[in-house]
């Protein structure tokens, strides 16, 4: 585990009627990764955005895109997401029937293959396939708004997919993603996430710059 968590924010609190001032502030912060929440109204009851935003917002920077793909059977726009400049490419257990067959087909495009678990979805159904994975996704909400409550079950279900990270040699980091703010950072990072997804703690904050050093830093 490095010294501080990796941040990515999700801007899907952000002002989208000026993604270039959203992106300037971005570039100027602290933020290591950018948390791109795309919904598709069915596999969650909100819809947010797609391909053709994220292909424009990629022009205003060059920080890792992280796409967290909340839409039912995501293995058909795999290559699509590459093409616009994903780095990263997350789907969710349960929109998977062959998720084996997902995540090969994520890295041979050429992008690194995360997975998401719903708040009740146990790690363990990820034993079979947790050392080809380059990320997990624990959510700690009910996927689909932005501003809710956190589910405190969530630090247990990070010590359990460390554990499982360990005993099958994977290289997986551990992304959490739900209601963070600075008081529970400190707690999540020392339960051993990787990756903090924050939104509205983000871009409610009165300082945006100030909000992504505290959770990177706690305060410090």
């Amino acid at each position: 585990m490095s010294q501080s968590p990796i941040i990515a924010p999700s801007i899907l609190s952000a002002d989208f009627a000026d993604m270039e001032k959203t992106f300037k502030m971005l570039n100027e912060s602290e933020a290591d990764w950018i948390h791109l929440d795309v919904m598709d109204g069915n596999f969650v009851p909100n819809i947010s955005f797609g391909m053709p935003v994220i292909k424009s917002l990629r022009k205003l920077t060059g920080k890792v895109f992280d796409a967290h793909l909340m839409i039912e059977k995501p293995e058909r726009y795999v290559h699509n997401f590459k093409l616009i400049g994903v780095d990263i490419l997350t789907v969710h257990y349960e929109t998977q029937i062959h998720l084996n067959r997902t995540v090969d087909l994520i890295k041979k495009v050429g992008m690194k293959a995360g997975v998401a678990l719903n708040p009740h979805t146990p790690v363990s159904l990820l034993k079979d396939i947790i050392a080809d994975l380059d990320l997990v996704l624990i959510m700690s909400v009910n996927p689909g708004y932005s501003g809710q409550k956190f589910i405190e079950h969530t630090y247990d279900k990070i010590r359990e997919a460390k554990d499982l990270i360990a005993d099958n040699d994977s290289k997986a980091l551990i992304e959490v993603d739900g209601g963070i703010n600075d008081t529970n950072a400190p707690k999540l990072y020392a339960a051993g996430a990787d990756v903090l997804v924050a939104a509205s703690y983000i871009f409610n904050h009165d300082n945006p710059l100030k909000a992504i050093r505290n959770l990177k830093y706690f305060g410090k």
